[in-house]
Order: C-alpha cells, then structure tokens, then sequence
C-alpha cells in the first residue's frame, strides 16, 4: 500500500491537474458556475423543509428544521457526487487509459478531489446558517476533519470498485444513482438517528454513511462529542471497504485498457 501511495504521490501534479480539468468541464459555459455547488443542496434543503416540516412534522430536538436538514444535505451532496463522477471517470477517460500508462486510481481520486472543492464552495452558506440561526460553535467541532477523512475514505472505497466494475459491466451506471437515491432514505439525511427503534439501531448503524451523517449533526449542532462507538465502527468498515476495494482495484488494473 505505501508502495502504491508514493507512486500516486509521484504523480501529483498530473492528478491535481485532471482535477482542475473536471472542474472546468462541469461549470464550463455556465451562468452560475461554482455556484451549482451551493443550488443542489439548497434546492433539497428547501424541499425537504416544506415536506419533512410543515407537513410530516419531524423533530429535531429544537434545531431549526432548514439547518438541520442541511447539516448532512451538505456531507451527503459531496458523497453522491463523488460516486456520480468518480465511478464511470475510468470509462469516460478511456482514450487516455488505452495510450499511455499511469497509476488508474488517479481518475476517481481525481474526481473526489474536484467534488470536495464543490463540498468546501457549498460549506460557505452553512457558515452564513450557522450565524442566522445562532448556532454557537463548541470545541467538539474539532472531529470534523476527523469524520470528513472518514467520509473521503468510505467514498474512495465505492469509487474503487464502482469505477473498475464499471470497465466489464456498464449496467453499473443505470445502477449508481438508483441505488444513491434508496441509500439517502436509508441513512438519516433528512430525518433524525432518534426516530429509528433501539432494537433496530446497531444494524442500521452498520450503514457507515449513518454514522457519519449522525456525528457531523452531534458535533456542529448539537454541540456534544459524536459517538465513538458508532463513529469507530464507521471508520472501521470505511477502512475495510477501502482496503479491499483498492485491491481488487490494482488486481485487475492490468486488464482495463483492454477491456475499457
């Protein structure tokens, strides 16, 4: 694996370089720019405000619905987006994959790395919530790095596998966002960990992304330490997921250009 990181390293300028190109493509010839990267949540935001609040009447402990929603709308945006772009960037870079050699991984990490610039973008409103909504800060807001890695870790693990599945079966793309869309009513995005019965809890924990969606919540709006348990559980299965999916990445990285 150090073997494997230092060989990316060595290839930093090309990744930070094809970062920079999605990144381009994805606003090139846009109005807004940038600025998609704040709409999508905040469009979401909206709706689930109006749904969740008005008409189903969640609760959320006396966090103002709109932020609280947006709280894990935010993780949970970067998170899709990542594995929207992340997973079919091998397919989508195949004339440079079939001419010249470079570590593969650098195309789903390069596509993560451009979505966490979208994540920061979108993070600039949360702060402008957090002061409208006088949400004071506490010193437990110093886990958020921690759960972003765990969170980045997780993502790169899915991206990993999806990314090189996708090279034999192309079905995988009518798969990722289905399968996005039932995975955020599975994790608590725009509804509270609380309303899951204790019985069920462990098992739903199990699901990293609720873990992480959870302690984010507990550290910046609730102001207390997420829950370690949960939290080392998440990292983990991130860790597990990770490992394994970056080696069958480089197992059957050989066979990408033929097969892409």
């Amino acid at each position: 694996m150090l073997t494997h990181v230092k060989k990316i390293f060595s290839y930093h300028e090309l990744l930070i370089n094809i970062a920079l190109r999605d990144i381009r493509a994805r606003y090139k010839q846009s109005l807004l720019g940038t600025t998609w990267a704040v709409i999508q949540p905040l469009s979401l935001m909206l709706v689930f405000t109006v749904v969740f609040s008005k008409f189903l009447h969640i609760k959320t402990d006396g966090t103002p619905y709109p932020i609280f929603s947006y709280c894990s709308l935010l993780p949970w945006s970067f998170f899709a987006a990542s594995l929207t772009f992340a997973i079919p960037s091998l397919v989508n870079n195949s004339n440079l994959i079939t001419k010249i050699y470079f570590p593969r991984e650098i195309f789903p990490i390069a596509s993560v790395l451009s979505c966490f610039l979208d994540f920061l973008v979108a993070g600039i409103l949360f702060v402008f919530m957090m002061f409208y909504y006088h949400i004071q800060i506490s010193w437990y807001i110093i886990f958020v790095p921690f759960i972003v890695c765990i969170q980045i870790l997780f993502t790169l693990g899915i991206a990993f596998f999806g990314s090189a599945v996708i090279v034999f079966f192309r079905d995988v793309r009518y798969v990722v966002p289905l399968g996005l869309q039932l995975w955020m009513f599975a994790t608590p995005v725009v509804y509270p960990t609380n309303i899951v019965p204790a019985k069920y809890l462990s098992i739903y924990m199990l699901n990293p992304m609720s873990c992480i969606m959870d302690s984010y919540r507990h550290v910046i709006l609730y102001r207390n330490p997420p829950d370690m348990k949960y939290l080392g559980m998440a990292f983990i299965i991130s860790l597990l997921t990770f490992s394994l999916a970056y080696w069958f990445f480089k197992k059957v990285e050989m066979k990408l250009a033929d097969a892409i």
